[in-house]
């Protein structure tokens, strides 16, 4: 992944096999991560197996995250593209959006949770999940993109699929560990 100083060419005049070379690296990663994801819900087998409710959520806690966190970014390399961002205050501000999205959405899915399942420990796991997610994948992604410009590489080439691999693997082990606390209490 180490790809410094690459310039932001076009990439429609490049080749099809530059364009491939300069993706699969991060890629590979994401494939890694994927793997690690494995792991991790195999892991959690136990509360699973407990409250199998508990994996119906897993595609819109991560999904909700990667999306939080996709947005800021894009969002901050557009505004680092046409002016000078101070860093620190944006990344706090990003992070107030970040939790006021999260309790909005934290709410909305714990309140279908227990509607739908009749389980405290369901809806409040689901909810506060979502809440600590949304909260701080706003954060992540922006590190990321950050520590990737600091290198001198492109944000564009990696900080999206970084960024998503490690916020899945964050959300779900966030996921899990908070089900665990309010499950096996």
């Amino acid at each position: 992944m180490n790809q410094k100083h690459i310039s932001l060419e076009d990439d429609t005049k490049e080749s099809v096999s530059l364009l491939v070379e300069r993706r699969v690296p991060w890629l590979f990663a994401g494939l890694l991560g994927g793997i690690a994801l494995i792991f991790i819900s195999s892991k959690f087998e136990t509360l699973l197996s407990r409250n199998i409710s508990l994996a119906f959520f897993i595609p819109i806690i991560v999904y909700m995250s990667d999306a939080i966190g996709t947005q800021a970014q894009t969002i901050f390399i557009r505004n680092s593209a046409k002016a000078k961002v101070k860093f620190p205050i944006y990344m706090i501000k990003e992070f107030a959006v970040g939790a006021i999205l999260g309790l909005i959405f934290g709410l909305i899915l714990g309140v279908l949770a227990l509607f739908w399942f009749k389980s405290n420990d369901v809806a409040f796991s689901v909810g506060l999940a979502m809440f600590v997610n949304l909260a701080f994948a706003p954060v992540l992604a922006l590190l990321v993109t950050r520590i990737l410009q600091k290198e001198k590489t492109d944000p564009a080439l990696g900080s999206g699929p970084f960024s998503t691999i490690l916020q899945d693997l964050i959300s779900l082990l966030i996921y899990f560990l908070i089900a665990t606390l309010i499950i096996f209490p």
